[in-house]
């Protein structure tokens, strides 16, 4: 990675700075506490408020208790603006490259999707179905932009703690969101537009510093070609680096079951395993508590054994976690054995990006950080295509209460994404590291 990353503008007393750097505390003290790693981990505090609050619980659980949405309309409406990202991702990244620019990027995406946001309450279905979908085609690709500018903040050696600050901080966001919504349950008759509206001001309000305070250095304007071109040059790419496109396959399917989860983990909480939507945002925030912890213990992680022993650690935690998470309503168990499940479900979840993003750092050819950004985006959004169909189709497709033992189809979804979990720990095995591109 070596040139292509900023080195450290610490705020720190520079005579204090070669001995704290010795010591893991003292890394962590250093990445802590320059303004620029702040800066770029309050976007990821801004962009998990919305992502809780409107993917994963509060506009699932309204649109289908209050709207009479269906999982399949859900899983139909993001999907679609997921075909949309997928689409468009490498022309963001390869567009992101030519302008030699990212921060612009990012936040006319931002605004797009806040004013999306802001306006779900007040609509009723379809109008909101295709709000929802929009707000999730702008950030999408909003993170095609925020995931470049990893380089600009981090330092060879503290890639996994920079972007472990990042996760750390995207999962406060989480309880921000989740606490937010908590009261205004709580004290108004009709609360969710109002949740919407507090959702689309927080994630504007945390990315403000991003915008102003992270570096937007690049590699300069890049002329040649159409974005078009650049970006069928960029997956050609794809067949002289086995290893990028092995781990990408990796990806494609890991994200697959994460993405999932997180989509409909709200509605499995309420409707499978039996918590009211004010008692499951206690086990939420226990997800969100161990995914906070994770993302700072696997980003340190990283930079000690490497990012895909990191990441493979954590897809075996993985299979771990969803076996569980479908025993609770298949084997009857008692509500409160899901809390433990839970906390390991989030942990892994905070555990995935903290271990994705260096990876594929790791891998992208020097001075094409946005172009194979967008392609990683790129992969990442099919996977978000395939996982919610495929839960659409096991939930609603199959006559499950003619299955003995098995009262509906959700718990079964769950055992198939954690089939998936097998499947990326298989393909990322195979990939080597220090492999570089193969001639022919």
């Amino acid at each position: 990675m070596g040139s292509r990353l900023r080195g450290w503008r610490p705020g720190i007393d520079p005579s204090v700075e070669p001995l704290s750097v010795e010591t893991p505390a003292g890394r962590w003290l250093v990445v802590l506490d320059r303004r620029d790693v702040a800066a770029w981990s309050a976007f990821d505090l801004a962009n998990t408020i919305f992502s809780f609050n409107i993917l994963s619980f509060y506009f699932p659980v309204w649109a289908k208790e209050t709207l009479g949405a269906a999982d399949s309309h859900l899983s139909i409406a993001f999907s679609t603006s997921m075909v949309l990202v997928a689409v468009a991702s490498p022309l963001a990244g390869a567009l992101s490259d030519r302008l030699g620019r990212r921060i612009p990027l990012l936040a006319a995406s931002t605004l797009v999707c806040v004013a999306a946001t802001m306006a779900l309450g007040l609509a009723q279905l379809p109008a909101a179905l295709i709000l929802y979908a929009l707000a999730n085609l702008a950030f999408q690709l909003g993170l095609v932009f925020y995931d470049a500018l990893l380089p600009e903040v981090a330092e060879d050696g503290d890639v996994g703690r920079v972007g472990g600050v990042g996760i750390s901080a995207g999962y406060v966001g989480s309880f921000l969101g989740l606490g937010v919504g908590a009261v205004l349950l709580e004290t108004l008759a009709n609360p969710h537009p109002w949740i919407f509206a507090a959702t689309g001001l927080m994630f504007l309000g945390f990315a403000l510093p991003c915008f102003v305070w992270v570096p937007d250095t690049g590699t300069g304007p890049s002329p040649e070609g159409t974005l078009v071109s650049e970006a069928r040059r960029t997956i050609a790419d794809l067949r002289t680096r086995p290893s990028l496109a092995r781990f990408l396959a990796a990806r494609f399917v890991y994200t697959d079951a994460a993405n999932t989860m997180i989509v409909f983990m709200g509605i499995y909480a309420t409707r499978s395993v039996g918590f009211s939507e004010a008692a499951s945002q206690g086990v939420l925030a226990v997800g969100i508590a161990a995914a906070v912890l994770a993302g700072v213990a696997v980003g340190y992680a990283v930079d000690r054994v490497g990012a895909k022993r990191a990441l493979g650690s954590v897809l075996v935690a993985w299979v771990a976690a969803l076996a569980l998470a479908a025993a609770v309503p298949l084997a009857t168990w008692p509500t409160w054995t899901f809390w433990p499940v839970a906390a390991a479900a989030g942990a892994c979840l905070g555990g995935t990006w903290a271990a994705d993003r260096p990876l594929m750092l790791e891998l992208t050819p020097e001075g094409r950080v946005g172009e194979f950004y967008g392609l990683y985006g790129m992969v990442g959004r099919f996977a978000a295509v395939v996982g919610p169909l495929m839960w659409g189709a096991v939930v609603d497709g199959p006559d499950w209460d003619q299955v003995p033992g098995v009262a509906e189809g959700r718990p079964i979804a769950v055992l198939v994404l954690a089939a998936t979990m097998v499947i990326a720990g298989a393909l990322l095995r195979g990939v080597d590291i220090g492999a570089g591109p193969v001639e022919g």
